[in-house]
């Protein structure tokens, strides 16, 4: 049974971390970052109480989709920009694979805050970790008023469309690219 569920997972990682951190073309970025002034746009009308992070964080990295799939084992993939102080520093790209009581598909937007420039800095290395514990707020009215730094990273999330069930564990991991 373990030696299965190598033989799937490990497939399943190599392949997501052979996506591309940054569109190629031109025209592939420029649709990139409209799609994350309008994910910011959205965080912003969903709960004005954001804009706090977006004013005291030193940076942040926006995936404005993620799309997301498993049964039983599972995977997420996603591409993004890496912001200090407002001003657009890279690229970053989202893999994750689980494993557990998983079944369906969902896609999600993202934003990670970085309390430090040192915080941001261990993000910008190339090779960034999440573990199992990290934890995202889903973004609703008045949740990022509750919301703190945790480990110099503030992360938070709103749920696009799909539907899944997932009792798994796993990490996201976050490759870097400068601009």
């Amino acid at each position: 049974m373990k030696k299965a569920i190598y033989c799937l997972v490990v497939p399943a990682i190599i392949w997501a971390s052979g996506c591309a951190t940054a569109p190629e073309r031109d025209e592939g970025k420029a649709v990139l970052n409209a799609e994350v002034k309008q994910a910011i746009a959205e965080f912003k009308a969903k709960d004005p109480g954001i804009e706090r992070f977006f004013r005291d964080s030193e940076g942040y990295a926006v995936l404005p989709k993620v799309g997301k799939g498993a049964f039983i084992i599972g995977g997420a993939w996603g591409q993004g920009e890496v912001y200090k102080k407002g001003q657009l520093v890279g690229y970053t790209s989202l893999s994750q694979a689980t494993i557990g009581a998983s079944l369906g598909g969902e896609s999600f937007r993202e934003i990670i805050f970085f309390r430090t420039n040192a915080d941001l800095e261990v993000f910008m290395t190339g090779e960034f970790t999440f573990s199992a514990q990290a934890t995202a707020v889903a973004l609703d009215a008045g949740a990022a008023a509750k919301a703190d730094y945790r480990d110099g990273m503030a992360i938070f999330i709103i749920a696009d469309k799909g539907l899944m069930i997932d009792a798994s564990i796993g990490g996201q991991k976050f490759k870097y690219l400068p601009k």
